[in-house]
This record gives structure tokens, sequence and C-alpha cells, in this order.
């Protein structure tokens, strides 16, 4: 009896590297191509297969980062990250929104081959180098009660959590970097956490981050 093959999409910005992905994925005997896309919203609308896995970039047009992961865990689909954006604030934010693993773009193709396989087996897989990172993260948050912001700092620091950088932060609320830094200044003083992962968990702990509006994307 053949053996069921696992399902695969890529949300995926660069060409080439979108490109090469999804012919390794076709090479791969136990893996079906789903859609391959350059967006979150894209691949919402060419996916055929509901709750294929899908391996996943964080610096994207339009949704991006946890955001990105929360939108497409919501629609049912098991989430690799494979993504040049591995730092502390990108790694804790994603497997907090619902990622299943994470690898770096320095992954050989076998070692994405396996965490698929790992995914689609019910396991998680982040990279060894990263795995560290998720831990000493859940250390300092746990340092921050729930407090109340105000509608201006919860939306900064909601995009924060999203991947989001300071320029822009002030580019989509169309203030300066200085008045973001501000708000930023504050928030840390109210929750008590110093470092950007730390503050990426807290958002998504407590609600401060949410998928898109159901205007943005397909159904």
């Amino acid at each position: 009896m053949e053996t069921k093959r696992i399902r695969v999409g890529v949300v995926e910005d660069h060409p080439l590297y979108r490109a090469a992905v999804a012919r390794m994925l076709a090479d791969a005997p136990d893996i079906e191509v789903d859609a391959v896309a350059e967006s979150v919203a894209q691949f919402a609308a060419r996916s055929r297969c509901a709750g294929s896995i899908v391996v996943l970039d964080l610096g994207l047009p339009g949704v991006r980062g946890a955001a990105a992961v929360m939108e497409l865990v919501r629609r049912g689909h098991p989430v690799l990250v494979v993504s040049a954006m591995a730092d502390r604030t990108e790694v804790v934010g994603a497997m907090l929104a619902g990622a299943r693993g994470f690898l770096g773009k320095d992954a050989e193709g076998e070692e994405i081959l396996a965490a698929i396989r790992e995914i689609a087996a019910g396991r998680s897989h982040v990279a060894p180098k990263l795995a560290a990172v998720v831990l000493d993260t859940s250390r300092e948050r746990n340092a921050g009660a729930r407090i109340e912001l105000s509608h201006r700092e919860a939306e900064v620091l909601s995009r924060l959590a999203a991947g989001e950088r300071d320029q822009d932060i002030a580019m989509g609320l169309r203030i300066s970097i200085r008045t973001v830094r501000s708000y930023l200044d504050r928030i840390r003083d109210k929750t008590g956490l110093r470092r950007r992962p730390a503050l990426t968990a807290y958002a998504i702990e407590n609600g401060f981050v949410t998928c898109p509006a159901p205007d943005r994307m397909p159904a």
C-alpha cells in the first residue's frame, strides 16, 4: 500500500529561495507540494490542501512575523519557520504564535525535510542553536504580570511583537521614531521587561497580537 504523502506549502518572498525550496519538496518521494506563494494572503488564495504544513519566511510583504504564523495556524496549517530573521525576538515570537518548528536559512535541505517529517509526526523541531533562546526568554517573561496599556502603547507593542522594527512602527502609525521609542520605554517601565524577545512573548501571551482582520485576508 502506498504511504500517504505529506502535504507542504511554501510562503517565501525571495524568488530564488522559494523556487529552490519548492523544487526540493517536489523531489522528495514522501511529499506533495501545495501552494507556493510570496505572501500569506497569496497562499491562502492558492492553497488546495487543508492542514498542509507551511514552510514560512518571516520577512514578508503584508502580514509578517508572528502575525503571519498566527494567521496560518488559525487556518489550520502547522508552520515550520525557515527564516534569516532568527534572533531572539523572531524565534520566541514565532514559537509562541504557534509555529511547530524554526530553522535558520543556513539549514541544509535535509534538515528542512527532517523538520517537516517531525512536524508531520506530531512533534516539534527547533534548530539546536536556537532552542536555548526560547528557554532563556521564558525565564525572563515570567516576571511580567499583565498590566494596563494605553491604546497607543498597545498598538506599538502589537507591532513590535509582529516583527516590525522601530522605523516600521513609526511609518505604520505615522509618528516619529523618537515617539515610538518613548512608548517602548513606557511599556518597559510598566511591564518590567527590557528585551524585545520578552516583550514579544508578553504581547502574544496577553493577547496584544491579533490575526489580521477578515477584510484583509481572503477566506
